[in-house]
């Protein structure tokens, strides 16, 4: 099959794409040309702004692609231009969303794919979910659609996340042994998925009529706490057992509210979804474990890349201010008593 990439070189679609060349199907990507292409050769590129709709639709009009993966639309108004763009010209056409779809926290664990959207947990899940109505509502007239939600990917080139978000830093601290601020008690749940797995969801959605009409979950099947994350990464890094400084969330966001924003949106809440259709459908597999996923991570930083240096942010001044406080408000309450 011919099939169509809106995207291609970000972080997942860069698997989708070189997965697809080695099951024989034929590639094009549309891109913005901004980032530099890390794929086989024999991808065709077409270059240009889907948000410029008019040249957008004119340069999709000459591809005769079958299928569309659309890793790049964000908003209710570009899934409606797509619509525009490729009804009645594609079989196919496959929407990478989110799990930020859901309204968090759940009601139940594991959340399915049926689970409530509303009230919404961000701006960004919110039109994620308005986008994925546009293309459901197209199903079965202008194409068939395909849904697909993954959470939290990772691959080697890109920053293992942390309390604050992705600053590399938090693995320079790891390795020298400094401490590490984590939301909550670190009890809350997460689980990460490698890019590779999730794309092979992806490829295996191309022409399979189980999937049209479907949405599909396709996340880690190694969900843990932070605390277990953290240590994880320092036994991937070789480093010692972490120093974890338990801060409660609401006083994180209180005390730098710049830098919570992952936090909030996401990291506070813990969640585990279902990747049971993947499985059964897309034959969706976890192969790649967190720990030996973050190893291949770090062959890549030191073969190519550096990292932040572990002050390069304040968290020791937080750090510092939480313990004071804390033992304050300890020795406080054993005077009373």
């Amino acid at each position: 099959m011919h099939v169509l990439i809106v995207g291609g070189t970000g972080l997942i679609s860069t698997g989708i794409t070189r997965q697809l060349v080695d099951t024989g199907h034929d590639v094009t990507c549309f891109t913005r040309g901004e980032t530099p292409a890390q794929v086989p050769d024999g991808v065709t590129f077409v270059s240009g702004d889907r948000n410029d709709h008019g040249r957008f639709a004119a340069q999709v009009d000459e591809l005769e692609v079958d299928c569309v993966i659309d890793m790049i639309c964000f908003t209710p108004e570009q899934a409606e231009r797509a619509v525009e763009a490729f009804a009645g010209t594609v079989d196919q056409y496959i929407f990478c969303s989110t799990v930020d779809v859901y309204h968090r926290p759940p009601a139940t664990n594991p959340i399915t794919e049926d689970a409530p959207r509303s009230p919404p947990v961000s701006e960004y899940g919110e039109n994620k979910a308005a986008a994925e109505d546009v293309f459901l509502a197209a199903h079965g007239d202008a194409f068939d659609v395909t849904i697909i939600r993954p959470w939290s990917t990772y691959d080697e080139k890109h920053p293992i996340l942390h309390t604050f978000g992705r600053g590399s830093y938090y693995l320079d601290r790891l390795e020298r042994g400094e401490p590490i601020v984590v939301h909550g008690d670190g009890t809350s749940l997460w689980g990460p998925c490698h890019r590779d797995d999730v794309a092979r969801a992806f490829v295996n959605a191309v022409g399979n009529e189980t999937a049209y009409g479907e949405a599909y979950h396709v996340t880690s099947e190694e969900v843990i706490t932070w605390n277990q994350y953290h240590r994880t990464v320092a036994r991937a890094l070789e480093a010692p057992d972490p120093d974890l400084v338990h801060i409660p969330t609401a006083d994180l966001v209180a005390a730098v509210p710049e830098r919570t924003d992952m936090l909030v949106a996401h990291f506070q809440y813990s969640t585990v979804f279902d990747n049971a259709k993947a499985r059964r459908d897309l034959g969706f597999e976890y192969t790649i474990s967190f720990e030996d996923g973050v190893r291949r991570g770090l062959e890549w930083i030191d073969a190519h890349g550096s990292i932040d240096p572990w002050d390069s942010e304040n968290d020791d001044a937080l750090i510092a201010a939480w313990r004071e406080g804390t033992a304050t408000f300890q020795d406080a309450f054993a005077e009373r008593v």
